[in-house]
């Protein structure tokens, strides 16, 4: 039993290793994800609780034994050390190694690309397609018009009062809709988001929807998803992306398909 009874320091320490993943653990069980709101939702939900666990597993099984060496190794009068063999090693060189592998690569392929395959794979025929032209710092809403096509645009036409660069000679662009800040999309049916960006990099980031999607100017980036419940939900800017970072706040208003169809009829076109 000698060998088990430490220091009074060692053993405070082993008690503090023993407590922290304690902690740790009760604050990971905690709910805090917010709602989810979307089809793929609960396969992104899925893998974030997988690395969770599989994370907070390591911390645990890691803290308790630095604690039993505090506690055991603690009280001895002068460290000892031996070279290990050739064999053991390579041996506790390669464990750590596949079961990082199996554990992080492995779940993350297996629970990961399901969902990473759902949002960037090809969309339902009858997909609502919206562009969103992210600038300092707000979101430009673009929604083709009766015609169900986007007008020509250009950089060179770009101004206060046409942010995206709509061509006014272009009968396309005629009909089509710009809304600031607020997106519009209809429940239960499938939505495609044409992220572009003007200036710096931002990232189009829907919290209950569990999309988060870095813009890259000069990019045109799809993703789409498909909501499942009615409300007014959170549109973010997860990049910093300069003084007014703070203010990139938007909306997503999820709608029935006849409240769809009346906005718009009731929007009047951009140009």
């Amino acid at each position: 039993m000698n060998e088990w009874k430490g220091s009074g320091e060692g053993r405070f320490f082993a008690v503090v290793m023993w407590l922290v993943p304690i902690g740790a653990v009760a604050l990971g069980m905690r709910h805090w994800l917010p709602s989810m709101v979307s089809e793929h939702g609960a396969g992104v939900d899925r893998m974030l609780h997988y690395l969770l666990v599989a994370t907070g597993g390591l911390l645990v099984i890691s803290h308790l034994v630095f604690g039993y060496f505090l506690w055991r190794f603690s009280a001895s009068p002068k460290p000892t050390f031996r070279l290990p063999s050739k064999s053991s090693e390579r041996k506790w060189s390669l464990m750590p190694i596949i079961a990082m592998l199996f554990i992080a690569e492995g779940g993350v392929l297996v629970l990961g690309l399901p969902v990473w395959a759902k949002l960037y794979g090809a969309p339902p025929p009858d997909t609502a397609v919206i562009e969103v032209t992210a600038e300092q710092f707000a979101w430009n809403v673009r929604y083709p018009g009766a015609d169900g096509k986007f007008g020509r645009t250009s950089s060179q036409l770009i101004t206060l009062s046409n942010p995206l660069g709509m061509d006014r000679d272009d009968s396309i662009a005629r009909d089509d809709i710009v809304l600031t800040n607020e997106i519009i999309v209809p429940v239960n049916k499938a939505v495609q988001i044409r992220l572009r960006g003007k200036d710096v990099l931002h990232s189009f980031f829907l919290p209950h929807h569990r999309i988060k999607q870095d813009v890259v100017p000069g990019m045109t980036i799809d993703t789409w998803f498909v909501p499942t419940e009615t409300g007014i939900f959170e549109l973010a800017c997860a990049e910093l992306c300069g003084l007014g970072h703070y203010q990139m706040r938007g909306i997503v208003r999820v709608v029935s398909e006849d409240e769809y169809r009346q906005f718009f009829s009731e929007q009047p076109p951009f140009l």
